[in-house]
């Protein structure tokens, strides 16, 4: 297996994460959704001045996974204010996880994963959250198979479209 190392994102890597986030939410999304969605969503969720605000919120963390010093997928976590949704100061959100197609099946994931459990337990919170859609069954399945339940649903805006996704979580303390 190759090894996979784990680097924290910072200013400097602004643009390597802009390009693995939108390449990597592509290839996720891109088949189910028209390109008028997509294109909105990146342009709104992708574009360098946001990532630099992201990036600079002290309770927001984006992490690289590489393999051979190439990034291969990411990972980015939050807390307190900078939750999506529940803003729980016991809680870490999970924002995201994604990874290349090509690098799939190699581990990449669950290293990403288990990155987020550690600080989620270094962190003393009660449980790590995450929203996933509901068509998503890889990532679902996934989730379920790192001990995460689900425990609600909210609604998730791409383009003119209104998806619906499942909130699970995993219990930490």
């Amino acid at each position: 297996m190759e090894s996979i190392e784990i680097e924290r994102v910072t200013l400097a890597h602004i643009e390597q994460l802009q390009q693995i986030g939108r390449q990597t939410f592509i290839e996720t999304f891109s088949e189910i959704n028209t390109e008028e969605n997509m294109t909105k969503y990146l342009d709104e969720s992708f574009n360098i001045s946001r990532l630099t605000t992201e990036i600079q919120n002290m309770n927001s963390e984006f992490y690289f996974a590489l393999i051979d010093a190439k990034v291969v997928g990411y990972l980015k976590i939050n807390r307190g204010d900078a939750q999506t949704e529940l803003k729980n100061d016991n809680t870490l959100e999970l924002e995201r996880i994604y990874v290349l197609n090509e690098f799939h099946g190699k581990k990449v994931g669950q290293v990403l994963f288990n990155k987020a459990f550690q600080i989620a337990e270094q962190s003393k919170v009660d449980y790590l959250w995450l929203g996933v859609w509901e068509e998503n069954h890889k990532a679902l399945k996934f989730y379920s198979k790192n001990g995460f339940t689900a425990f609600n649903k909210h609604m998730f805006v791409l383009g003119d479209s209104i998806q619906t996704d499942i909130m699970m979580k995993l219990q930490i303390s």
